[in-house]
């Protein structure tokens, strides 16, 4: 068999940014729940001119959102797209999904979901799911801020969603953006709100947030006594005054309660123009994890690499720290994010679909018969020779003696090479696939070496130009 290895495009082994590189995702929001971090984005998908040529991405057929999680922030599981806005949607009077906000709290002695979204810049929905995953319905069949809102006249862009449960369980959601002509210093359309108990309905009136050179990109989140709304500044070119933010980063503001008063405190996050050599808007969301502040954010590094810089963005993770005082550090963006913070057990049933690294492979929704939509398998699948996909930082302990994997070929089959710490280095083990019919079946083989923590890769190998087979999970024993 040809020995060819494809290179991976966009995220290099080591490094944690972008989170995946399979495919793109805009716009991050993070929930936190049951020793997981599942991370919301828009999901940015290639367009395409008559000529078949990558366009300028209009954000106008965007009508989905994209999940992924982790329990250690450098394997990524690929839970697929919710199906949000359209005939196909949960939510049938929305045309688009972007931006999305997602909320978790205990109603009647059960856990509820809730995902908020923006149907482009005209209204905020929300849809609701007894898991973090789906499932989702649309629980109000209309949009839960529109723009006969109380308070609302005034704010430009009606999007860009996030939503606070606080320690009382009262929830609260901010929103807005946009400059009306001659307020740039001022804009005056950061809002906020009271969610209902139910998290689906609102109180009140929206109040204003008096955030200066506002642009878009609602954040919100809360330590100790203080809270932190977050927000991206305009790209106003003007003289600013002494103390403003620059343009197109990450400012925020600072209140003892939820509804402030609001006192403005700085930027923290420069333009990922200033970082990654391609600027755009800039949005993010802060949140904790055991113990740990972080920022996720977008930039589209995974565009530039792939030589598409047309406003396709990948969202990435970097530290947060925060002074003794409660200010945030100006924080530096890069390719290398954030440290794994525990290892990867083999000897659990791994989906495919988890992911540190890749190159050529992706990850699909398989619709199976008798299954409900939040019981969907995702497969990784487009696997071809010289294709691969590699997990970090997994303990084998005293050794594996065994590597199995749920696969369906259709074809003639190829083998799986396990290789340890990079494409080229130490095998460790080779499963032969052959034809399932494309049924899928447990297929396993001997593995010897495999000690230790390392980087584990997945090696195809097959016939050229032919997809080999496709993977549910693999488990090492």
């Amino acid at each position: 068999m040809n020995e060819l290895v494809h290179a991976p495009i966009g995220k290099l082994p080591r490094n944690g940014n972008p989170l995946v590189a399979h495919k793109f995702g805009a716009d991050p929001y993070v929930l936190v729940f049951d020793g997981r971090v599942y991370l919301y984005n828009t999901d940015d998908v290639l367009e395409y001119d008559e000529q078949g040529a990558v366009k300028e991405n209009s954000y106008s057929s965007i009508n989905r959102i994209s999940v992924i999680s982790s329990d250690d922030l450098a394997n990524w599981t690929d839970h697929g797209a919710i199906q949000v806005a359209g005939p196909d949607g949960a939510a049938k009077w929305a045309t688009q999904s972007w931006a999305p906000a997602a909320a978790h709290k205990r109603i009647d002695g059960k856990d509820r979901f809730f995902l908020y979204f923006a149907n482009n810049a005209s209204g905020i929905g929300v849809l609701t799911s007894d898991s973090p995953t789906g499932p989702w319905i649309d629980p109000i069949g209309r949009p839960l801020i529109a723009r006969d809102t109380p308070g609302v006249p005034g704010v430009v862009w009606l999007f860009d969603p996030a939503v606070l449960v606080d320690d009382d369980g009262k929830g609260y959601i901010y929103f807005g953006g946009g400059v009306p002509e001659g307020q740039d210093e001022n804009p005056g359309t950061a809002r906020m709100m009271r969610l209902g108990d139910d998290m689906i309905s609102v109180i009140g009136e929206a109040e204003p947030i008096p955030a200066p050179f506002m642009f878009e990109d609602a954040g919100i989140h809360k330590e100790g006594g203080q809270y932190y709304y977050s927000y991206c500044s305009n790209f106003y070119n003007g003289v600013r005054p002494e103390g403003s933010p620059p343009a197109g980063e990450i400012a925020y503001m600072t209140s003892t309660g939820p509804m402030g008063p609001w006192t403005y405190q700085g930027t923290i996050l420069k333009n990922p123009g200033h970082f990654f050599g391609v600027s755009g808007n800039n949005h993010h969301a802060i949140f904790q994890f055991h113990g740990d502040w972080y920022i996720a954010y977008h930039a589209q590094t995974l565009s530039k690499a792939m030589g598409v810089v047309k406003g396709y963005r990948s969202t990435h993770l970097n530290r947060v720290i925060l002074d003794e005082d409660g200010a945030i550090q100006s924080i530096e963006a890069d390719m290398a994010g954030v440290e794994q913070i525990k290892p990867l057990n083999p000897y659990d049933r791994v989906g495919a679909e988890t992911i540190a690294w890749c190159a050529g492979v992706n990850v699909r929704k398989l619709q199976t018969d008798g299954l409900e939509q939040g019981e969907d398998l995702m497969v990784l699948t487009d696997i071809h020779h010289g294709d691969w996909t590699a997990v970090s930082g997994v303990d084998f302990g005293a050794g594996a003696s065994a590597f199995s994997a749920s696969v369906s070929c259709a074809n003639d089959g190829g083998v799986i090479e396990l290789r340890l710490d990079s494409p080229e280095g130490k095998s460790i083990g080779t499963l032969q696939v052959s034809s399932t019919g494309g049924q899928w079946s447990e297929m396993a083989a001997p593995v010897s070496g495999a000690e230790g923590v390392h980087d584990l890769f997945l090696i195809f190998k097959g016939k050229p130009d032919i997809e080999l087979f496709q993977i549910d999970y693999w488990q090492f024993r």
